[in-house]
């Protein structure tokens, strides 16, 4: 058994896709405008990779659970990374809002920012 998919709760996936992708540095896995579907990938990643579905959050459950997230803080998803301090730089010259600088504990290394899309994103290095 393998993880094949995952997903966040986002209030617009095209906007979502955009900055994913273009911002963070993912990977398009699939793209269906039409269908408002966006799945994206770790750069690089093969075939066979996780894929993150930048799911609609116009279901009340999953409206209710992206805010609620949000408004306590709360990260919904971490995202692994070789250097928090590196990318800290690069994605806050890139105009994207942290909550505050890198900070370290017994787990490693975090730093949390704003996708923009409704959600807090963690990064982290142990």
């Amino acid at each position: 058994m393998r993880l094949k998919m995952c997903s966040i709760h986002v209030q617009d996936p095209a906007a979502a896709h955009a900055f994913y992708t273009q911002t963070l540095g993912f990977e398009t896995l699939m793209a269906m405008p039409e269908y408002n579907l966006f799945i994206v990938k770790d750069p690089g990643a093969g075939a066979g990779s996780v894929g993150l579905l930048l799911e609609p959050s116009d279901n009340p459950i999953g409206a209710d659970y992206m805010n609620a997230l949000h408004d306590a803080g709360m990260p919904a998803i971490v995202f692994g990374v070789p250097d928090v301090q590196a990318e800290y730089e690069r994605l806050l010259a890139a105009g994207v809002a942290f909550k505050g600088e890198p900070s370290e504990d017994p787990s490693g290394i975090s730093a949390v920012f704003d996708d923009g899309c409704g959600n807090f994103v963690q990064l982290h290095q142990d």
